[in-house]
């Protein structure tokens, strides 16, 4: 079954920089490993293509059941030199929660 994250997870985005930060939490502890296995750097990178210009990196928080990835250059030069509607991210976590996932059916939502 192919699912958008925002069935498992919220999520929250802001910006340091020309550098977005979003962090992918899964609603249900029991779901963390299903995202820390599936939402890889390479599938975010590929999701924000043409946004994240640089590379994009995942650090692990599993006492927290999240997933933390930050975007380079993905702000137009950050908030103060930046022409984008979003300067800061704030809607890339949004952003993230339409991605799409394949899970298998022992999952239940």
């Amino acid at each position: 079954m192919r699912i958008q994250l925002r069935k498992i997870c919220h999520a929250r985005s802001g910006d340091k920089g020309d550098t977005a930060n979003i962090g992918l939490i899964a609603l249900k502890e029991e779901w963390y490993p299903l995202i820390e296995r599936v939402v890889t750097a390479e599938k975010v990178q590929t999701h924000f293509q043409g946004i994240a210009l640089g590379p994009v990196e995942r650090f692990e928080m599993p006492n927290i059941g999240a997933l933390n990835f930050l975007l380079h250059e993905a702000l137009g030069g950050g908030g103060t030199k930046s022409l984008k509607n979003d300067a800061q991210g704030k809607t890339l976590g949004a952003a993230l929660l339409r991605m799409e996932i394949d899970i298998d059916d022992s999952i239940q939502l």
